[in-house]
């Protein structure tokens, strides 16, 4: 069995119905990672009992419920691969997903990150090649993307949405870049009532800049609350 120094991290909070399929899809994997870290952060349904059966395969670490970021940031601190893949407990890889971004990255020593497209319940999140003005307006990376460890900056546990964000613009201001791999490597499993804002918006609707709903839901308006915060603090918001 191939490995490489890969620390993949998994943040988990009350996600007893899906982290078992997160799990197993990593250990199918055709390059398997140095070490699988899985942060409970204070679950109180059946996540613990799930995670009892991968007991000797994982390094799990418990934790009062701190918040997703924390969560990810201990999981950071107490990892030791060369690479870090943060991974979402509701997250089904591709068997080769490791190995392609491992692939990638090693052709590309210059740059900080590989990612790829996905797909989110239903919907096919196609991203795009890496163009630092297109990252600057919108987000279009996901936080399940192989990072090199000593270039990774942190999660700010301040930010309460479009974390990933911000670490790829942090990344952008130190001169760190990606490159996109253009294939489905992984996909969100559609639980009821975990898909947020993309649950609910019609297809349709990702086309439409938010500006243009007369109806203005709150959580667009969250979401347009929590932008501004991102461009602001990279001192963007003037420039879009």
């Amino acid at each position: 069995m191939k490995t490489a120094s890969i620390s993949v991290i998994i943040p988990t909070y009350q996600h007893g119905q899906t982290i078992g399929q997160c799990l197993e899809s990593i250990f199918f994997q055709t390059l398997q990672p140095k070490e699988v870290i899985v942060v409970n952060d204070g679950s109180t349904d059946q996540t613990l009992e799930v995670l009892e059966s991968f007991k000797n395969k994982i390094i799990l670490i418990n934790q009062e419920n701190q918040g997703n970021q924390r969560a990810r940031n201990r999981g950071f601190e107490a990892s030791s691969g060369d690479f870090v893949l943060f991974c979402d407990a509701d997250i089904v890889m591709r068997p080769d997903m490791l190995e392609k971004m491992y692939e990638k990255i090693e052709r590309h020593p210059e740059v900080s990150y590989v990612y790829s497209r996905f797909r989110f319940g239903w919907k096919k999140f196609s991203s795009f090649p890496f163009d630092p003005a297109r990252l600057e307006r919108m987000n279009y990376i996901h936080t399940t993307s192989l990072i090199r460890h000593d270039h990774f900056p942190g999660f700010d546990e301040n930010i309460k949405k479009f974390q990933d964000w911000d670490i790829w613009l942090s990344l952008l201001s130190q001169g760190h870049i990606g490159v996109f791999i253009p294939d489905e490597l992984f996909r969100i499993l559609d639980v009821k009532g975990r898909l947020g804002i993309s649950k609910w918006l019609p297809k349709y609707a990702y086309k439409i800049p938010w500006r243009y709903f007369y109806w203005r839901p709150w959580r667009i308006k969250s979401y347009e609350q929590g932008r501004e915060i991102i461009l602001k603090k990279h001192g963007l918001l003037e420039k879009y």
